[in-house]
């Protein structure tokens, strides 16, 4: 590794502090790195009360309580604690649940020497001699406790040092099938079950095709029984997934609340409805994030930044965002973080900057971390304004790490919220639209730091780590709102925890290596966090981290792939050129039809948005979302995007084919048009110009002209695509439109949603468009729709539009494609093809 990758990677946190002592903890032996401390739970007596339903055991109190229809909340509460700080708030719960009584659906019963408490198609019953909880749905049992609630030791080892610590948790049965998605960021397989992995955001620099370990876990499992559990837990800890024990699933914490969530359902979409109902959705983005990204680590200059843009512009490569790392406040990478101003030498006037780049339609994005160094402008002032966290004697816990020497700001009270805040207000006043927050994991958080939480509770670094990120997006998007309360924020940020969707969280996958083995496992890192309502996780297209020199061929797989994920941004270190523009011709040529393809895809992206809005859907979706009949998790090599694409990224070098293996149905390869049969595996010819996409039949896929930013965006013309088939004889499709920027457009009823039917009878198709919503301000008064059937074999005798026969359709044979032009008032229009 050259000195240039070293520092690169001390940058990043794989070497950063000798004092960092989390680690994965892979038991390959039968000795269980823990011992259970606390007996058994015993029956003592019961109490109903408020809707919620009380249990005292030997051990403490457990209260149940329904957080909706098909959620089920335990909280323990012990008569002794060996860990501190159990009393703290649910990060994982939403604000607007946490604000009203839950109630069970029906007074809690006693059945014999069993208590029942139910949720709508779901209840929890709790036998009391001997004492065991377990979870329904209908008739069919989800999950067991196996010890329950409980408080035991765990070892740690970190290279040569051993650690032991206090913990407490709870412990469940799975049976013998049962496969488990989950636990967060991870290069695993889909499967994570026989794994015991941290529950501790950290970062991983340079990874490939394994990693136990980075920068956002989640203490949550998905079963392939169609339940999630959570163990609602914001401190350092472990998850052991039935690898030291057969059958145990065993969540532990050295500290922070000890409760856990049961989420269930009929099917995968509504399980991740039900857990996206009591944790929160995603804000709907502004639109201009659903375009092309300029980034790296880093530009150096205002010149240079404003000559990037315009070389975008220059070669006709649409680009709607650039990202400005941290030379915007100091010329090092060392020793200026915390400055969080500009450094004029390098931007001499960064509000012009700003403003030129508004004006050509881009949004600029600056970079912020939470440490402040005792080097920088701002370390006097944090002192004094007490804003960083503290160590034992009251003053700024302070450390060494590769940046400098530093302390951290405080996030989880109102006087260090306010004094970041004032920062982001200072430069969102200069025209600053999006926020990346960096190193939030945090990065470096020793475990003897304290920080004061808003009731003047003071909590150790490990019982709140995994929150810091949360709380963080919180502070930032909550100030966002009542600073500009009708613009939609744009927050990038590598940690959180459970629940941080709710605050337009737009997790990223960190430094992956700039290496085949770093793309291949994008897929499933993105499928398991949006499984969890995290739907807009991504990776840095093109991969962040080293490489000696430009790999073509996997920067434009990397790239091609990235059309078909949340959001497209590639970001690498600055030795090899992110950017599409500065690379070859043929380079540029192929990506730039496929960035060109993202731009026309807006409309149908955009509604994946307002989908996952409202129920959590996620955008990138495994193949086994829509089919209770999988069984097989194992699919990490492809997916679908939304419920008309099917993409099978190439994640290997100099392949002229690839086995493809199709969901149910019919599909069409959408770039030739090629008929397949589902459910079968293919050998599929590419070449560096394509990657297999593959479209739905009965798919209805609305596309726009190609434009070179979201500013240009056209609402008029809309181009509705059909894949027809007579195997599907009847159809639906939708597409969400609002103005793009105004905060809760969708809430406020300030859109449109365009309904579209088909149905098919052999040679004859009808389909029916409407419009539901009360619209907006820059709303059409009239498309005009080009509609495009897809597949259809032969010429039609007639087109109507409405009542009136189509003259003007074009059906070419050579591609099987019926084309009819029409204008559309809103008002419900057939159209019928004969």
């Amino acid at each position: 590794m050259s000195k240039v990758f070293l520092a690169m990677g001390l940058v990043t946190g794989l070497l950063l502090n000798p004092l960092v002592t989390v680690q994965a903890f892979e038991n390959n032996n039968n000795d269980k790195p823990y011992t259970i401390v606390s007996k058994a739970h015993k029956y003592v007596s019961h109490s109903y009360q408020n809707g919620e339903l009380t249990v005292t055991t030997t051990l403490g109190d457990v209260t149940f309580s329904a957080l909706n229809d098909s959620t089920i909340e335990a909280v323990f509460n012990a008569k002794q604690t060996a860990v501190s700080a159990s009393d703290l708030p649910s990060y994982t719960i939403s604000e607007t649940h946490q604000d009203h009584t839950l109630l069970f659906s029906q007074k809690v019963s006693q059945q014999g020497n069993v208590l029942v408490g139910s949720a709508g198609n779901m209840r929890v019953e709790i036998t009391t001699q001997p004492y065991s909880v377990s979870y329904f749905k209908g008739k069919q049992l989800l999950v067991k406790e196996e010890q329950g609630f409980y408080s035991g030791t765990v070892i740690e080892q970190h290279d040569s040092q051993t650690q032991t610590h206090n913990v407490h948790g709870v412990r469940f049965n799975l049976n013998d099938s049962e496969q488990l998605l989950g636990t967060g960021e991870r290069v695993l397989g889909m499967d994570r079950r026989g794994h015991r992995l941290p529950l501790y955001n950290r970062a991983h620099y340079g990874y490939e095709t394994e990693s136990v370990q980075m920068n956002y876990s989640l203490p949550a499992v998905m079963s392939n029984k169609q339940y999630m559990l959570l163990f609602d837990n914001s401190a350092k800890g472990w998850v052991d997934l039935a690898k030291s024990e057969q059958n145990v699933l065993q969540f532990e914490a050295v500290a922070g609340r000890n409760a856990y969530i049961v989420v269930a359902g009929d099917s995968y979409p509504e399980l991740i409805a039900n857990y996206t109902d009591i944790s929160g959705t995603q804000p709907i983005l502004p639109r201009w994030a659903f375009g092309n990204f300029a980034s790296r680590f880093g530009y150096r200059t205002q010149q240079e930044v404003m000559d990037t843009v315009a070389k975008f512009k220059a070669l006709n490569i649409p680009l709607d965002s650039i990202i400005i790392d941290l030379y915007w406040f100091g010329r090092d990478i060392q020793g200026h973080m915390g400055n969080l101003a500009w450094d004029k030498d390098a931007f001499p006037e960064p509000e012009k900057m700003l403003r030129e780049l508004r004006k050509q339609g881009i949004q600029p994005i600056l970079i912020t971390e939470p440490f402040i160094l005792s080097s920088s402008k701002r370390w006097d002032d944090a002192v004094a304004q007490k804003v960083l966290a503290k160590d034992a004697e009251g003053n700024p816990k302070m450390f060494d790490f590769y940046f400098g020497n530093t302390g951290i700001v405080d996030v989880f009270n109102d006087t260090g919220r306010n004094w970041f805040n004032n920062i982001y207000q200072e430069l969102a006043e200069q025209g600053v639209q999006g926020w990346w927050g960096d190193l939030g994991e945090p990065e470096v958080h020793l475990s003897d730091a304290l920080h004061t939480l808003d009731n003047g509770q003071q909590v150790s670094a490990d019982a709140i780590h995994n929150a810091y990120g949360h709380q963080w997006a919180k502070m930032l998007f909550q100030h966002l709102q009542t600073t500009q309360p009708e613009q939609r924020p744009f927050i990038l940020m590598r940690a959180g925890a459970a629940g941080s969707q709710r605050y337009g969280m737009v997790p990223w996958t960190g430094d992956v290596n700039r290496t085949w083995g770093g793309l291949k496992p994008q897929v499933e890192l993105s499928l398991q966090m949006g499984m969890f309502g995290l739907g807009y996780t991504h990776s840095d297209l093109g991969g962040f981290a080293g490489g000696e020199q430009f790999n073509k061929e996997l920067y434009i797989r990397w790239l091609q792939y990235g059309v078909f994920q949340p959001i497209y941004r590639p970001h690498g270190q600055e030795h090899i050129p992110s950017e599409v523009v500065f690379h070859d011709k043929e380079t540029q040529d192929i990506l730039r039809q496929f960035i060109e393809l993202r731009y026309q895809m807006m409309p149908y992206n955009y509604t994946l948005a307002y989908q996952n809005s409202q129920s959590g859907l996620p955008l990138m979706r495994p193949t086994f979302i829509d089919d209770t009949a999988n069984t097989d998790l194992s699919n990490k090599d492809s997916y679908l995007w939304g419920d008309a694409f099917f993409v099978h990224p190439i994640t290997s070098a100099s392949l002229s084919s690839v086995d493809v293996t199709l969901p149910k149905g019919v599909w069409f390869n959408y770039f030739s048009g090629k008929k397949y049969e589902g459910g079968k595996t293919y050998k599929v010819e590419v070449n560096l110009k394509q990657i297999p996409v593959f479209v739905k039949a009965g798919a209805f896929v609305p596309m726009v002209e190609k434009f070179q930013t979201t500013q240009n965006y056209s609402y008029e013309h809309l181009t509705l695509h059909y894949w027809a088939d007579k195997q599907v004889q009847n159809a639906t499709g939708s597409m969400y439109e609002d103005d793009g920027h105004t905060m809760n457009a969708d809430k406020l009823g300030e859109f449109e949603l365009l309904n579209f039917a088909a149905k098919q009878n052999n040679s004859q198709l009808g389909m029916l468009l409407m419009r539901q919503g009360k619209g907006y301000k820059s709303m059409p008064k009239a498309r005009k729709i080009t509609l495009k059937i897809h597949n259809w074999q032969q010429q039609p005798k007639q087109v109507k539009v409405g009542d009136q026969i189509n003259q003007s359709y074009d059906w070419n044979n050579k591609n099987s494609t019926l084309t009819v032009k029409f204008n559309w008032q809103h008002q419900p229009l057939t159209l019928q093809v004969q």
